[in-house]
C-alpha cells in the first residue's frame, strides 16, 4: 500500500497524561463511540505515543474493539527506547502489556533527547487523515499536537469538547 492510502486509512491519538478520575468512564464512552463510527468508515490504523494518561486510554481502547474486528491495527510509535525511565513500576507494566499486544512498534530514537517528544507527535500526525484529541489546556504538548494536525488537515475528535456529542450519545442518555 502506498503511503497517502495507509494515511487516509490511519487515526492517532494525543491527550494529557493526567486525566480526573471523574472524567474516564466518559472518556472511555466516547473513544468507543468514535472508534466505532471510524471503523465503519475504514480508519483501520491506530498510532499513538505510548504515554500514560490518554495513551494508554485509547491504546486499550484499540485492543478492545481489535476483538471483534481483527483487522484492526495498534501501532506505538515510541519517542525513545528509554521512555519510561521516569515512571512508576504500575505505568511500565501496563505500557509493556500494551506494547506487546501491538501490531507494530516504530521506535525513532535510541535514547532521549530534548524535543523527541514532538518528533514523535509530528511522526504521528504526519501519518494520519485523523486525530482523536483530550485536550482540555492552552498549553502543552497536546495543544501542540492539535494545533499541528489541525494545520495539517486532519480531522480532529476533541472528547474534552461536549459539542462532540452531537455526533455520539452519552453514557446515561437514554
Amino acid at each position: 500500500m502506498e503511503k497517502s492510502h495507509l494515511k487516509a486509512k490511519t487515526c492517532c491519538f494525543t491527550g494529557h497524561r493526567n486525566i480526573p478520575d471523574n472524567e474516564i468512564e466518559n472518556i472511555q464512552f466516547r473513544l468507543k463511540a468514535i472508534l466505532e463510527t471510524l471503523i465503519k468508515s475504514g480508519i483501520i490504523f491506530y498510532g499513538f505515543g505510548g504515554a500514560y494518561g490518554f495513551d494508554v486510554l485509547s491504546a486499550k481502547a484499540v485492543l478492545n474493539i481489535k476483538e471483534t474486528n481483527p483487522y484492526v491495527k495498534l501501532i506505538l510509535v515510541q519517542p525513545c527506547l528509554n521512555q519510561t525511565r521516569f515512571w512508576s513500576d504500575k505505568n511500565i507494566e501496563e505500557y509493556n502489556l500494551i506494547k506487546s499486544k501491538c501490531d507494530k512498534v516504530k521506535c525513532l530514537s535510541e535514547k532521549y533527547y530534548n524535543g523527541c517528544m514532538q518528533v514523535r507527535n509530528k511522526h504521528l500526525v504526519e501519518n494520519s487523515s485523523v486525530c482523536i484529541a483530550y485536550l482540555t489546556q492552552n498549553s502543552g504538548g497536546t495543544l501542540f499536537t492539535v494545533n499541528y494536525a489541525r494545520s495539517k488537515g486532519l480531522k480532529i475528535y476533541n472528547l474534552a469538547d461536549d459539542s462532540i456529542l452531537d455526533s455520539i450519545a452519552t453514557p446515561n442518555a437514554e
